[in-house]
């Protein structure tokens, strides 16, 4: 049940975010921003296999400008199950351009992760024009100080902060 919630959610926030970037893409000064949530397993988006245990984050934001200039803040993205980032101990960011279903198009270098899941990234990255139903997934990038050969899971992603309970008989 929740991962049909889930999916439901995913679809209509892509579909939202989409509708108001492609809107906004027409004007001077193209603005991306959106929460990030954590991941849960045995989710794909573009492509990407999410991490096998479930994350969580208490604030997290990215924000996207039409010049490419990309900004994620992290706080607390912790493995539910730990209370810290286990072995992970940097990531790097990727954007998907299309929704769950669409490529990933960009992904910035690796920054450090604290164990209590605390992070902030900076990257110029280089962008489609337009980019539809665009998407932010964090991805570990190395576990226990070794940096992975190419970017790993994702871990969390922009989406929303909550779903709220489906009335539809079939779902409960």
């Amino acid at each position: 049940m929740f991962r049909k919630v889930f999916v439901k959610a995913a679809l209509l926030g892509t579909m939202v975010c989409g509708l108001c970037i492609t809107s906004l893409m027409a004007q001077q000064e193209a603005t991306f921003h959106s929460t990030i949530i954590g991941s849960n397993p045995h989710l794909i988006v573009a492509g990407v296999q999410s991490g096998g245990a479930p994350w969580t984050v208490r604030h997290g934001s990215a924000s996207l400008n039409g010049e490419g200039q990309l900004h994620v803040d992290l706080k607390n993205l912790i493995l539910t199950q730990l209370g810290t980032t286990g072995p992970v101990t940097s990531v790097s960011a990727s954007l998907v351009c299309g929704g769950a279903g669409g490529v990933v198009v960009a992904t910035t270098n690796a920054v450090p992760i604290s164990t209590d899941g605390n992070a902030e990234l900076e990257a110029q990255i280089s962008t489609s024009s337009p980019c539809f139903a665009p998407i932010v997934l964090i991805r570990a990038a190395a576990f226990n100080g070794t940096p992975l050969p190419q970017p790993g899971p994702w871990i969390a992603a922009t989406g929303f902060t909550g779903i709220a309970a489906d009335s539809n008989q079939d779902d409960k």
